[in-house]
């Protein structure tokens, strides 16, 4: 399907890259279950759900590590690192998609833009493999021509590697591509690439409010994006 050109937040875009965590598919429960699983076998205290949720968004790596810290002091936090973030993807493995679910008119707002003719990507932070069987799992796999996780590439968001990449996948240049987040992540990986960009308001941003962010609009529902 050739791409056609749709108006979003101000800006002629032929595609648009979306973020998974926060953004279509709320984890906090997985994230959370295998965070505390993980802190368990190493014989560390639980964190809370809050506290997971402010970490979210850096990668399973900062993730991991930044519990860690909660409970050690650094030296051994980077000793502990290596079996903690092993440990984690196991068990974050088997438990992918048990405790999330797609926010509330995700489902819609994804085949909305694919059915105005955008091409469509999705770059997370979260491994590729994961990424692609958590969206398989919400019925969401079937809109995106490429999935492209924090493993895809040597640098993740924030850093504009992964936009950039992408962008060079579906053949576009990066100011007709969209991306769609939850952070400032995504923002600061957005400006960094020359992404326009579009946060939506009910995702995670560390805590802090998502207004706040550098973004070009900000929306309810992905589907708000797209011209009445």
């Amino acid at each position: 399907m050739e791409a056609r050109t749709v108006t979003l937040v101000g800006h002629a875009v032929q595609g648009a890259i979306v973020d998974l965590d926060g953004t279509m598919v709320d984890t906090l429960g997985d994230l959370h279950a295998a965070t505390n699983a993980t802190m368990q076998q190493l014989g560390l205290p639980p964190l809370t759900r809050e506290q997971v949720e402010h970490r979210i968004g850096k990668g399973s790596e900062y993730l991991v590590m930044q519990a860690l810290k909660l409970h050690v002091d650094d030296a051994r936090a980077q000793a502990l690192y290596p079996e903690a973030i092993a440990l984690y993807l196991k068990l974050y493995g088997e438990l992918n998609g048990q405790y999330a679910d797609a926010f509330p008119g995700v489902a819609e707002g994804v085949a909305a833009l694919h059915a105005a003719g955008l091409k469509l990507a999705c770059a997370t932070n979260k491994p590729t493999d994961l990424a692609r069987q958590l969206l398989q799992m919400k019925g969401l796999l079937q809109y995106f021509s490429l999935v492209n996780g924090g493993d895809a590439f040597p640098r993740k968001k924030p850093d504009p590697m992964p936009l950039l990449e992408t962008c060079k996948q579906l053949g576009l240049p990066p100011a007709q591509v969209l991306m769609i987040g939850d952070s400032q992540n995504d923002a600061l990986a957005a400006r960094a690439a020359g992404c326009p960009v579009a946060l939506v308001t009910y995702g995670y941003n560390h805590g802090e409010p998502v207004r706040g962010v550098d973004a070009d609009g900000f929306a309810d529902r992905i589907g708000d994006l797209l011209p009445a």
